[in-house]
C-alpha cells in the first residue's frame, strides 16, 4: 500500500498523516511534470490557442482525437507514466476523497467528478485496448495528460499557487464555461457532446477550486464573481447530463448557503437568495433531472429562511392547480421534514404546524402521486400537529380521504408504540370530535343524529398493536385515564379493543383495581338507609358517582376469562380458596376485603348500591372460578331464600347465569350446583303475579335451570373442565360425571313437566336442603302435595327457554332427549294447561332446533292434527303454531312430513270453516294457504 494510504480519525472524520499528505502531493507533483504541456491561460483569448480544447473532450472517440493533432514522440514516452500509474492515481483520487468529505464538502464533490472520470477512461481503454491501434493508445494517453495537468493543481493538498492566484484560475474557468456554451451551438452540431464534456471538466475545476478555498478566499471569489457565476450555473442547470447539474447544484448550495466552511460561516439573508430563489422554482416546473436535484437546495433555503418567505412560496405551489408543481412542492416539503429531523430546532413549531397543515390537505388530492408522499411525510411530525386532524379526516365523506386518513393514523401509532401518551391523545382527540357540533357526516348514516361511529378509528387498533412490545407501558395511562374520566365511553372501548394484551399486565391492572376500590367509600355511607334518598353532599351528583362505581369493574370485565382463572393469584382471590363458606360469607360484611373477588361479591350484594353496579358486579362474580363462586352463592341464596331477599336472589342467580353461560361444563358438573338447583326449585313453588318481584326472580331461575341444561348437554372436550381437572385420579373423575348423569337437570325438568303423579314435600326452613328433593308418592315425608300447576309451567318455560340457547353442538342431544318423550306424555297428561304448555315447547323444539327434530317430524305432524281436532283451545293454538314452524323449517324436514299433508289440509280446512274461535280459523286458512302453493314469508310471518 503507498505511503499516502494512511490516515488517522479526527472528530470522527479521516484525516491524512503528515507523511501521506506529504506522499500524496508529491505523487501529484510528479504526475503533473510528466504531462511538460501548455498551461490552460488564455482559453477566452484565443480559440487557437486552445490545443487543450479538443484533448479535454472526455466522452470522444480516441483515434478521431488522435487524427487532429501530431504527437511529439518524447513527450509521449512521459505521458505514458501516467497511463501505466492509472490504477494507482484511481486509488489516491479515492483516499483524497476520504480526506475531504467531512471537511471540504464542495471540493469532495469535484473529487468524485475526477474519479469517476479516471474510472471511466480505465473501464473504456480495457474495454478496446486488444483492437485499438497505436494511434489510439497516443489519443488516450494524450486526453489524460491533457486534463490531469490541470487537476493535480487543484488536488494538491499544500500549493500556495492556487492561494495565490484562485481569482485568476477562477476567471478562466467561467471563461472557459462561456466559451464553450457560445461555441457548441446548433451551427456546431457537430461538436455539441465534445462542449459538454469540456464544460463538464471546467465544472469540475470550479469545484475543487472553490471547495479548497478557506472562508476569507470564498468571501472574496463570491464578493467578485459570485453574482456572475449564480447566472453561469443557473444556465448550467438547463443542461440534460446529470453531471454537469449535480456538480451545478453543488456549488450553488456552497455559492448561497456559503457552506464551503461549515464551522466558520453561518448562513445569513442576502440579496443573493431573494434573487436566486425565484429562478430556481422555475426549475421545479417540470419533472426532470434538474428539479430532482434542485429539490434539495431548495428545501435547505427553505428550512433557512427565517421569515418563511420563501416556504409560501412552496405551499402556493402545493395548491396549484398544476400537478407537476404540486408533486416537486411537495417532494421539496418532504425532504424539508427530513433535514429537520436531524438538527433540532431548525425549523420552528409555527412552520411545522403549517407544513402538517398543507399536507393534511393533499390527503384530498384527486392525484394518488400527492397523496402518497403526504401520507409518507406526515407520521413524520410530531403526534399533536397531525393527530386531531386526521382523526377528523377518518370521518371524511370523500372515501380516498378515509382511506389515507386512517392509513397515515395507523403508521403513525406504529412510529409511536411506545409512548402511550400518544394513544391518550388519540382517545382525547376522538372524545372531543365525538362532542363537537358539527361533527363530520358518516356515509350511509345521514340524518340519524350526530354520533359518531367510534369503530372506524378503534378498527385500526388491532394493526397498531401488533408492534406493541411492552403493554405495562401503555395500561397503566390508559387504567389512569379512565380512572380520571370513567364516563368516558370511548376509553372503554379502546380497552375492549386491546383485551387479549391485558393478560400480559394484568397483575398491574388487578393491583390499580383493587387500590382504587380500597379508597372508595362505601354507599351505605353516602346513602340514607331509612328514607332510600340521597342525603350526602358527596352524592350532589349522583350520575358522576356511578360512572366513579362502574369504573374498576367495567375495567375488569375488559380482562379476558384466562385472568380469573388463576386460583392462585393473592390479588384475585386472596386467602379465599383456604377459608370455609361461612367465613367466606362473613368477609363480605366490612371493609377489610382485600382481593378483587371479595370486592365483587361486596358490590354484588351489597344493599346500598346503584342497580347497574349491582348488576355488573353480579356478572363479574360470575367469572369467578367455580371452586370460589360457589360455596358463596349457595351460602348467599339460601340466606335470600330464607329472607325473601330478591334483590340478593336475583343477583345470585346473574352470576349463577354468567358462570354457566361462560364456563359451561365447568361450572355445571361443580358438586355444589345440585345443592344450588334445590333452592332454585324452592323459589319457583312461591306464588306470583305476573311483573311482580317474585315472578321476576322466578324468570331467572328458569334461566338458570336451562343454563344449566345447556351446559349439561355440551361436548365434553369444549370446555376446560376445571372442575375435574381439580379431581386427583380417574376414579373421583368418573364419580363426578356419574353423579351429574344421576342428577341430570334435563331428566329432572321433563319429569316435573310431564308426571302427574310426582309429589313435593316443600318446606320452606332451611335446617337443611336435603328434604327439598321432589319425592315421589310413595316416598314418606311431612306433607305430601302434588306439584303445583305453575310450579310445572315454568318446567315448560325452561325447555322453551333452553331450546333458545341451545348451542349448535347440543341441539340433536336435546331434541332426542326431548321431543320423544313430550310426544308420548302428551298423550297420557290429564291436564290440558300442561298438554298445550308440552305443545308450545315442541313448537320452540321445532323452531329453533331445526332439523335435528328431523326423526320426529312426522309424529310432531299427526300430534298438532289430533290437537286441533280433539283439544282445548289453548291446545288448539299451541299445536297450530307448531304445524306452522313444521311448515316453515328446513327442506329435509317439510319433504318428511310430506305424506301427511293430505290429511292436515282436511283438517285446517274443517276447523277454518267450524271452529268458533275467529282467530284460529283464521290461522288456518293462512297455513291452508301455504299448503297449497310455494312456501313464502306469508307462513314466516305467521310464525311469529
Amino acid at each position: 500500500m503507498p505511503t499516502f494510504a494512511y490516515s488517522i480519525l479526527q472528530d470522527g472524520s479521516e484525516m491524512p498523516t503528515r507523511l501521506s499528505a506529504a506522499a500524496a502531493d508529491c505523487l501529484l507533483a510528479l504526475t503533473e511534470a510528466s504531462t511538460k504541456m501548455g498551461s490552460i491561460s488564455g482559453v477566452s483569448d484565443s480559440k487557437a490557442k486552445s490545443v487543450d480544447r479538443d484533448a479535454v473532450h472526455l466522452g470522444v472517440n480516441l483515434a478521431s482525437i488522435a487524427s487532429r493533432y501530431p504527437q511529439d514522440s518524447e513527450n509521449m514516452g512521459m505521458k505514458l507514466l501516467i497511463w501505466n500509474i492509472l490504477d494507482e492515481l484511481i486509488v489516491l483520487l479515492q483516499k483524497l476523497l476520504a480526506w475531504s468529505m467531512e471537511r471540504r464538502p464542495l471540493h469532495a464533490k469535484g473529487l468524485k467528478q475526477v474519479l469517476k472520470w479516471l474510472q471511466e477512461i480505465k473501464q473504456h481503454y480495457d474495454f478496446i485496448k486488444d483492437e485499438a491501434g497505436e494511434d489510439t493508445l497516443k489519443a488516450g494517453v494524450s486526453l489524460i495528460s491533457s486534463c490531469w495537468k490541470h487537476y493535480c493543481l487543484l488536488l494538491r493538498l499544500v500549493d500556495r499557487r492556487v492561494s495565490q492566484n484562485y481569482l485568476e484560475m477562477l476567471n478562466q474557468y467561467i471563461s472557459g464555461i462561456k466559451f464553450y456554451m457560445n461555441d457548441y451551438t446548433d451551427e456546431h452540431s457537430g461538436n455539441r457532446d465534445g462542449g459538454l464534456e469540456t464544460i463538464k471538466f471546467f465544472m469540475t475545476c470550479l469545484s475543487l477550486l472553490l471547495g479548497r478555498l478557506d472562508s476569507k478566499q470564498f468571501e472574496s471569489a463570491i464578493s467578485e464573481c459570485g453574482m456572475e457565476i449564480l447566472r453561469l450555473l443557473l444556465l448550467q442547470l438547463q443542461c440534460d447530463d446529470e453531471d454537469v447539474i449535480e456538480g451545478t447544484v453543488s456549488i450553488l448550495r456552497a455559492t448561497i448557503l456559503k457552506t464551503n466552511c461549515p464551522v466558520e460561516n453561518s448562513f445569513q439573508e442576502t440579496t443573493q437568495l431573494e434573487e436566486v430563489f425565484p429562478l430556481l422554482l422555475i426549475f421545479l416546473d417540470e419533472r426532470n433531472s434538474a428539479a430532482k436535484a434542485v429539490i434539495p437546495l431548495t428545501a435547505e433555503l427553505c428550512s433557512i429562511n427565517a421569515d418563511g418567505r420563501c416556504l409560501k412560496l412552496i405551499f402556493e405551489r402545493l395548491a396549484s392547480g398544476n400537478f407537476l408543481q404540486r408533486r416537486n412542492a411537495i417532494d421539496v416539503v418532504s425532504e424539508i421534514i427530513r433535514i429537520s429531523s436531524d438538527t433540532v430546532g431548525l425549523v420552528s413549531f409555527p412552520t411545522r404546524q403549517d407544513m402538517a397543515t398543507h399536507l393534511l390537505d393533499c390527503l384530498g388530492d384527486e392525484e394518488i402521486t400527492i397523496r402518497l408522499p403526504a401520507s409518507n411525510v406526515l407520521p413524520m411530525f410530531d403526534p399533536p400537529l397531525v393527530m386531531p386532524e386526521l382523526v377528523r379526516l377518518v370521518y371524511s365523506p370523500n372515501e380516498g380521504v378515509r382511506s389515507s386518513a386512517s392509513d397515515v393514523l395507523v403508521t403513525v401509532l406504529k412510529c409511536h408504540n411506545q409512548n402511550p401518551g400518544v394513544m391518550v391523545l388519540l382517545l382525547d382527540c376522538l372524545s372531543k370530535l365525538s362532542q363537537a357540533e358539527d361533527l363530520p357526516k358518516i356515509p350511509g348514516r345521514e340524518g340519524k343524529g350526530s354520533q359518531i361511529d367510534t369503530n372506524q378509528i378503534l378498527r385500526l387498533i388491532p394493526e397498531w398493536s401488533k408492534g406493541v412490545k411492552d403493554w405495562e407501558v401503555f395500561i397503566g395511562p390508559l387504567v389512569e385515564k379512565m380512572f380520571a374520566d370513567p364516563s368516558n365511553a370511548i376509553t372503554v372501548r379502546f380497552l375492549s379493543s386491546i383485551s387479549e394484551h391485558l393478560v400480559e399486565a394484568s397483575d398491574f391492572v388487578l393491583r390499580r383495581v383493587l387500590l382504587y376500590m380500597q379508597g372508595e367509600k362505601e354507599m351505605d355511607e353516602l346513602m340514607s338507609r331509612s328514607t332510600g334518598t340521597y342525603t350526602s353532599d358527596d352524592f350532589v351528583k349522583p350520575s358522576n358517582n356511578l360512572f366513579h362505581r362502574l369504573c374498576p369493574l367495567l375495567i375488569l370485565r375488559l380482562l379476558p376469562l384466562k385472568v380469573f382463572n388463576d386460583l392462585n393469584s393473592p390479588l384475585m382471590y386472596g386467602q379465599l380458596l383456604n377459608q370455609d363458606p361461612p367465613l367466606v360469607n362473613m368477609a363480605f360484611n366490612g371493609d377489610g376485603a382485600s382481593s378483587i373477588a371479595a370486592f365483587l361479591v361486596n358490590r354484588a350484594f351489597q344493599y346500598f348500591e346503584f342497580e347497574d353496579v349491582r348488576k355488573l358486579a353480579a356478572e363479574l362474580c360470575g367469572r369467578i372460578h367455580p371452586h370460589v363462586l360457589f360455596p358463596i352463592i349457595r351460602v348467599q341464596l339460601e340466606n335470600a331464600t330464607r329472607s325473601s331477599d330478591i334483590l340478593k336472589m336475583k343477583a345470585c342467580l346473574f352470576s349463577v347465569c354468567t358462570s354457566l353461560a361462560l364456563r359451561g361444563r365447568d361450572s355445571a358438573l361443580h358438586p355444589l350446583m345440585n345443592e344450588i338447583r334445590k333452592i332454585l326449585e324452592v323459589v319457583l313453588l312461591w306464588p306470583s303475579m305476573d311483573g311482580d318481584e317474585v315472578s321476576k326472580a322466578q324468570h331467572g331461575c328458569i334461566d338458570c335451570l336451562a343454563l344449566m341444561i345447556c351446559a349439561e348437554l355440551q361436548s365434553p372436550g369444549s370446555t376446560t373442565d376445571f372442575s375435574k381437572k381439580k379431581m386427583s385420579n380417574v376414579g373421583e373423575k368418573s364419580f363426578l360425571e356419574d353423579a351429574a348423569l344421576k342428577n341430570s337437570v334435563l331428566t329432572y325438568v321433563i319429569d316435573k313437566l310431564t308426571n302427574d303423579t310426582s309429589e313435593f314435600a316443600p318446606v320452606t326452613n332451611f335446617d337443611g336442603l336435603n328434604h327439598l328433593v321432589p319425592e315421589s308418592s310413595s316416598t314418606k315425608c311431612r306433607s305430601k302435595a302434588s306439584i303445583p300447576l305453575s310450579f310445572r309451567l315454568c318446567m315448560a318455560n325452561v325447555l322453551i327457554s333452553t331450546c333458545q340457547k341451545i348451542a349448535s353442538s347440543g341441539k340433536n342431544s336435546l331434541a332426542e332427549r326431548t321431543v320423544p318423550v313430550l310426544t308420548r306424555s302428551i298423550q297420557v297428561i290429564t291436564d290440558s294447561i300442561i298438554r298445550a304448555a308440552c305443545i308450545q315447547v315442541l313448537f320452540s323444539a321445532v323452531y329453533h332446533l331445526k332439523s335435528a327434530i328431523l326423526p320426529h317430524s312426522s309424529d310432531l305432524l299427526t300430534l298438532s292434527m289430533k290437537a286441533l281436532q280433539k283439544g282445548t283451545q289453548k291446545e288448539k293454538m299451541a299445536a297450530i303454531k307448531l304445524t306452522g314452524s313444521l311448515l316453515a323449517s328446513e327442506d329435509v324436514v317439510v319433504e318428511s312430513i310430506s305424506g301427511g299433508l293430505s290429511e292436515a289440509r282436511s283438517v285446517l280446512s274443517s276447523i277454518s270453516s267450524t271452529d268458533p274461535s275467529l282467530e284460529l280459523r283464521q290461522l288456518c286458512k293462512q297455513l291452508l294457504a301455504c299448503i297449497t302453493s310455494p312456501l313464502d314469508n306469508v307462513l314466516r310471518d305467521f310464525l311469529h
